[in-house]
């Protein structure tokens, strides 16, 4: 079965909560076990105005379902994706920061543009201090999705 489809949401663990809270209460744990056993994958993507103004480009973020991926839907702790997702690059994961940071970098996007479309504008300055070797401000983030 090949199923696609979208949703309007700012990110992979929002997705998350949107398919499950569709479902009465009673009904969410059962969903949350069957959703972590099909789900293949969840992209959520913003198109941004060129640096040149000339058109735009995707950030995207991505998250693979891995086991511990999971593991943290079936256990209700969306709240903890993001962190798995920073973690996850060598299975093929992406934040959105991580995304708008390798734009910024590539000068596909500016900077400013790049703060502006981020939930978490600290960590996203912290990356993109770290990607060009300059001095890394403090961060006081945490994990955008609080705990359902």
């Amino acid at each position: 079965h090949l199923t696609l489809g979208t949703l309007h949401t700012n990110s992979c663990a929002q997705t998350i909560n949107r398919i499950i809270d569709v479902f009465p209460t009673s009904q969410q744990s059962q969903v949350r076990a069957q959703l972590s056993l099909v789900l293949e994958g969840v992209l959520s993507q913003q198109l941004i105005p060129t640096a040149d103004g000339r058109g735009r480009v995707m950030a995207l973020e991505i998250m693979v379902p891995t086991p511990a991926i999971r593991n943290l839907i079936r256990e209700e702790k969306i709240h903890q994706l993001y962190s798995a997702m920073q973690a996850g690059q060598k299975f093929g994961m992406q934040t959105m920061n991580q995304s708008l940071a390798e734009l910024v970098q590539k000068r596909q996007i500016s900077r400013d543009e790049a703060l502006n479309r981020s939930m978490l504008s600290e960590e996203l300055a912290q990356l993109m201090a770290s990607l060009s070797g300059g001095p890394t401000p403090s961060l006081t983030g945490g994990s955008p999705f609080g705990k359902r």
